[in-house]
């Protein structure tokens, strides 16, 4: 694989660059929609793969997009991902013998832990390629990758890698030696069947054992692993075993680097899926939906059914506290969902989940619930508020003016943009005008959007659909935290406000048992 000189990606069908998703930062949404909180949940048990740069690139191509799931369905049979765990160890167990081959100051020693890597390299990809060969795979990735794998397995170089590694394990092993020690003075010796004393003194001393006792004996090792007279004895062996020793020299000399790069790209990438799909059982165990979206570049009537905020829903499992799910659907002409409803009502939690959706399909990876046909952008926008930054000179209304403008400015038919509470430092006049403007500048941008007022009269117009957070019909202070398609009722504003002057029935009452 590796004399071909690109080595195949199971994340890009291209395969690309290697390096190109290790330099990216996280998007600047990321933070808004809370996608900070998902990816390092994702990544915290894989801190060794550096996988966040590979969640933190999506993708805008639908062929690459198609590629990755594929892999994720094939992920789905136990058979591979046992085989992809066992194939980690063994490739771990490699990283981890080259690493302490490296810190050794002893040649020799440096020498013996190299072998021990390619040892764990060998039967790590031995072991994957007889894995893969007895499961029923259908991705593009993954059937090229066993197809690559086994054709390097029998290729000449491997095969060699693999006696010669083999062989010299077995003659080190094999080696036998005696230590004199007399005083401070250590002689090492060819071994002449002399008697194994430790065995004997152990023999010796068994019928004093008085049943399970506590072991006092402690091991001490040295930070690079050996001490420097056992060096010198294991120097001294090898004057004894010059031929072997010699083939341990040239075998390191011959495969300093023996890792393929397809496989080394294949340890990682495959980690990827593993992460995702961990934390996607997760949250399955617990009763809630996953599925494989359905993605287009052309059609802009997405759906989704069952959907919810993953974020909030990793928090709400562990707390062992329910989710909520909602459905939402553009159609036709449709493309601004307009959300109006009660503080706490669920409506920031709604514009997040669609930003979610369609952030993880255009990675490739299931998204929360039981159906969904999602757009795949070019960009992506949020504008959540922030408090005054008295760094910046500038007020909060000037802020969301000068933030709005960069993303109209930027944004394209073919973006997502998710508006959260924008303007609420200005008076209802002002907030309603500037709120128009900006839903007629999307309108004409013709791109999807959420947008989340407290303006019911911001919900009714060209393109647009109002989206109300529900309450309990018997208490409207109580949130359903439901997002239902359903006209503004003009109450959102006027309980926001009564609620923040106290005079809502709830307070009311409570003001009049006082």
């Amino acid at each position: 694989m590796a004399e071909r000189g690109v080595a195949r990606s199971i994340l890009f069908p291209d395969a690309g660059d290697p390096l190109r998703v290790g330099i990216r930062e996280a998007p600047d949404f990321f933070h808004d929609l809370n996608l900070d909180h998902v990816v390092e949940e994702i990544t915290a048990r894989r801190q060794e793969y550096d996988l966040a740069p590979f969640f933190q690139t999506p993708l805008s191509d639908l062929d690459a997009i198609a590629y990755r799931q594929e892999v994720m369905r094939d992920m789905g049979e136990p058979s591979l991902g046992a085989a992809v765990e066992s194939s980690a160890k063994g490739m771990r167990t490699m990283r981890q013998r080259l690493a302490t081959a490296s810190e050794s100051r002893y040649d020799l020693e440096k020498q013996r832990r190299h072998l021990a890597a390619a040892e764990a390299y060998v039967e790590a990809v031995d072991r994957l390629a007889r894995d893969l060969e007895e499961i029923e795979l259908s991705s593009r990735a993954l059937c090229g990758f066993r197809d690559d794998l086994s054709a390097y397995t029998h290729a000449e170089a491997f095969r060699t890698l693999s006696d010669e590694t083999r062989t010299l394990v077995a003659a080190l092993e094999a080696i036998r030696y005696s230590i004199l020690i007399r005083g401070d003075r250590i002689t090492v010796l060819p071994y002449d069947d002399e008697s194994d004393y430790s065995a004997a003194v152990e023999e010796t001393f068994r019928k004093f054992r008085q049943g399970a006792v506590k072991d006092y004996r402690r091991e001490f090792k040295d930070a690079s692993g050996m001490n420097h007279i056992e060096a010198e004895v294991v120097y001294r062996v090898a004057l004894l075993n010059p031929d072997t020793f010699g083939a341990l020299a040239r075998f390191c000399g011959e495969h300093a680097a023996f890792v393929d790069p397809t496989i080394e790209r294949f340890d990682r990438e495959i980690q990827f899926y593993a992460a995702a799909l961990e934390f996607v059982d997760r949250l399955r165990h617990t009763g809630l939906s996953f599925c494989s979206p359905e993605v287009s570049d052309q059609r802009k009537d997405v759906v989704a059914r069952g959907a919810f905020d993953v974020a909030l829903a990793d928090k709400r499992v562990r707390a062992g506290a329910a989710v909520v799910t909602n459905d939402f659907f553009l159609q036709g002409d449709e493309r601004i969902l307009v959300v109006t409803g009660p503080n706490q009502g669920g409506k920031t939690t709604f514009a997040r989940t669609f930003g979610q959706m369609h952030y993880l399909a255009s990675l490739g990876c299931p998204v929360p619930g039981t159906e969904a046909r999602l757009f795949l952008f070019d960009r992506l926008f949020t504008h959540f508020e922030r408090e005054e930054d008295i760094t910046s000179l500038r007020g909060k209304l000037e802020d969301d003016l000068v933030r709005v403008r960069t993303i109209l400015d930027r944004a394209t038919p073919n973006s997502v943009v998710i508006i959260n509470e924008i303007f609420s430092s200005t008076t209802l006049e002002d907030a309603l005008f500037l709120g128009r403007e900006v839903l007629a500048r999307l309108v004409q941008l013709d791109l999807l959007c959420v947008y989340v007022t407290f303006l019911d009269e911001l919900s009714a117009g060209e393109k647009t659909v109002s989206m109300v957070a529900a309450v309990d019909p018997q208490d409207r202070a109580l949130r359903t935290f439901k997002v239902e398609r359903q006209p503004a009722d003009g109450l959102a504003y006027a309980l926001a406000i009564a609620e923040k002057h106290r005079v809502t029935g709830r307070w009311l009452k409570e003001r009049i048992r006082t």
